[in-house]
């Protein structure tokens, strides 16, 4: 077949390119359901608690990714202000992830730990009692709703579906884990968790 044919005839090339995309596709997509490095947790990844489910929840309601990058790219100047960089098997539990592209705050993907309960507490509340210059919005109201998701054990049967190991256990128990609980609380937990598992954090 000459290439004179091929370009005369669209039907032809409209399947010829068809066929060159679906075959590159495919060498370039199935590969990666057998690398188990980005679809394995990596060491010291745990799937979500209730109350810190809750609050990832919560942070994806009140837009804070609008703001907040979770994903430290292999660039020097980022490993330098956050941390290791970001790898696949840290994100395996978050349905959908929060990488985002936009910082007009900082990344907040290796934030667990860095700083005590209280300071968020406070930054929460209003930002600018503990970084004066902050342009971030306060969130008072957090300190004030209770967490209240009468679908928690469903939403964790859901997950437990596309592979977090929730055990029956944990399910029975997520409403108790959440009685007494703010709103605040639950995005405190889930940020001290951020990036927790790999040790080398600036």
């Amino acid at each position: 077949m000459s290439h004179e044919v091929v370009e005369k005839n669209v039907g032809l090339l409209a399947i010829l390119v068809l066929l060159v995309i679906s075959v590159g596709g495919l060498v370039e997509i199935v590969p990666l359901f057998f690398l188990t490095d980005t679809t394995a947790p990596a060491p010291g990844v745990e799937r979500y608690s209730a109350l810190r489910l809750e609050g990832r929840d919560i942070y994806i309601r009140e837009g804070c990714y609008n703001c907040h990058s979770q994903m430290i790219r292999p660039f020097r100047a980022e490993t330098e202000r956050y941390g290791h960089y970001s790898v696949a098997g840290e994100f395996v539990y978050d349905r959908p992830f929060q990488w985002g592209s936009k910082r007009t705050g900082p990344d907040l993907h290796r934030v667990g730990g860095r700083y005590s309960d209280d300071w968020h507490r406070v930054h929460l509340i209003n930002p600018r009692d503990v970084v004066p210059e902050s342009i971030m919005p306060s969130y008072p109201w957090l300190a004030e709703n209770a967490v209240h998701d009468p679908d928690i054990q469903t939403k964790m049967e859901r997950l437990r579906l596309l592979g977090h190991p929730y055990t029956d256990e944990e399910i029975a128990a997520a409403p108790a884990a959440l009685e007494g609980k703010t709103e605040l609380d639950a995005v405190i937990a889930y940020l001290q968790g951020l990036g927790t598992s790999i040790a080398h954090r600036k």
